[in-house]
């Protein structure tokens, strides 16, 4: 049952006396193609999150990770992200297939702001397009094509407040579940966290592209 709430905003008039109206010097700074200063962030981002949802309106973010650069700009209006082995859920690919308009984040490591951009997306197959988005010599199956259609850095705010790339003492205890703890109590599947453990190691050792 949702949770019902005493006091809710349902139309812009009032959400706006509450928030206000954004600047021009923020309104001015989205743009609809890839320029200079995104390509460079572009070519040095490590790490995405795809958002997209199904034709219903249910939303999925995805993480994607790879070396630096492996977004491909093709044009100033086209992006290539490559499909790597994964889970075989393929949740934005059933989405996009539903429904094209997907949004990105692009981030850098120790980088505050992040990119923004947003546009339709398409599923390729095209062998050109595979073939540079290779990684080894390995191709992907599959790769993502996105029409853009927004584009604009974000402010540093929220990577400030998160304190996201500082102080991170990689010898502190662990606080967050594991990804075998959770995939154990969410599916009760009938393994130990350690079984689990090994699993996920082994396909990450095994099957990253």
């Amino acid at each position: 049952m949702k949770r019902k709430f005493e006091e809710v905003i349902t139309n812009e008039d009032d959400f706006r006396e509450i928030m206000g109206h954004p600047s021009e010097l923020v309104t001015r700074k989205t743009i609809d193609y890839i320029d200079e200063n995104c390509r460079l962030f572009i070519e040095q981002s490590p790490f995405i999150v795809i958002s997209s949802s199904d034709k219903n309106g249910n939303f999925d973010a995805s993480p994607k990770g790879d070396p630096s650069g492996f977004v491909k700009i093709l044009d100033k209006k086209t992006l290539a992200i490559p499909d790597r082995l994964g889970n075989r859920r393929a949740d934005t690919f059933m989405n996009i297939l539903q429904n094209p308009k997907v949004g990105l984040i692009f981030l850098i490591p120790g980088i505050k702001e992040t990119l923004r951009v947003s546009g339709e997306a398409q599923i390729v197959k095209d062998k050109k397009v595979l073939e540079l988005l290779s990684h080894n010599g390995r191709l992907p199956n599959l790769a993502m094509i996105v029409h853009v259609e927004e584009a604009f850095l974000h402010c540093a705010k929220c990577i400030i407040r998160s304190k996201l790339w500082a102080n991170i003492d990689k010898s502190a205890e662990r606080k967050a579940p594991t990804l075998a703890k959770s995939m154990v109590d969410h599916g009760k599947l009938d393994k130990s966290y350690e079984e689990m453990d090994e699993i996920i190691k082994k396909d990450e050792e095994t099957r990253l592209y």
